[in-house]
């Protein structure tokens, strides 16, 4: 018998994640079953030596492979590879509540979004943490974006040209602000899910501390460049799970 086909493509990125992966995969069948919706979930796995990919696996998940050290770049071959008309990036140390896939498809079907992010809560609360989340706030506000868990419809993920691969941080930020673009110009909204929202982990502040953000302004503005290989490599790519 032919599987039904899903109504939501949810991608994740993961590199060594068998700490959260098992999480995030289940939040979103949790969220699936509220929706009462098919979902199929990608699990892009990227230099993984640890047991992201059978944890995946055992919980429902495809997997695909690409090392590329490249967000931009493991985000597009996993929405490349999905079957649904709706794609969602979540990444693998997030969970998303049980109202998010509810929220995304009846945001999506009244046609008047193309798209948007969400509310991100940390999964602890700290000085530091609070007020690093505060001086991202106006830059947010300015620019009136959302990220942590893009949604949007395959069509206009393809219309906008997915992720910038040239970019090798903050693509997430830069794609928020092409799709609001894409969505005004077609007469539409960017949209901010704040019921279906996601609960992301600690882990850079938990192997940074807290306020490193706050005390490492040349690493941030090195980042928020997008271009920086070094700033990317030390956060991102060769960041010890």
């Amino acid at each position: 018998m032919k599987p039904p086909t899903p109504e939501i493509s949810v991608v994740i990125p993961a590199r060594d994640e068998e700490r959260y992966i098992g999480a995030a995969v289940t939040s979103v069948h949790g969220a699936a079953r509220r929706a009462a919706l098919n979902v199929e979930i990608v699990v892009v796995l990227n230099r993984c030596s640890d047991r992201t990919e059978a944890i995946a696996r055992s919980l429902g998940a495809r997997t695909i492979v690409n090392d590329e050290r490249c967000l931009a770049a493991i985000r597009n071959s996993g929405v490349r590879s999905t079957t649904a008309p709706i794609v969602v990036t979540l990444d693998a140390d997030s969970r998303m509540s049980r109202h998010a896939l509810a929220d995304i498809k009846a945001r999506l079907d009244s046609g008047r979004y193309a798209g948007g992010g969400c509310l991100i809560l940390p999964e602890r609360w700290s000085l530091g943490i609070a007020l690093s989340g505060l001086a991202l706030v106006p830059y947010a506000l300015w620019h009136r974006i959302s990220a942590g868990m893009f949604w949007t419809t395959r069509r206009d993920f393809d219309a906008i040209g997915g992720f910038d691969e040239s970019m090798v941080s903050v693509e997430d930020i830069e794609f928020a602000q092409r799709l609001k673009r894409h969505a005004r110009a077609t007469g539409r909204r960017f949209g901010t899910l704040w019921r279906g929202s996601i609960t992301t982990s600690c882990h850079k502040f938990d192997h940074f501390g807290d306020w490193h953000l706050l005390r490492s302004p040349g690493l941030v503005r090195a980042l928020m460049s997008g271009k920086s290989r070094e700033a990317a490599n030390r956060y991102y790519y060769d960041f010890e799970r």
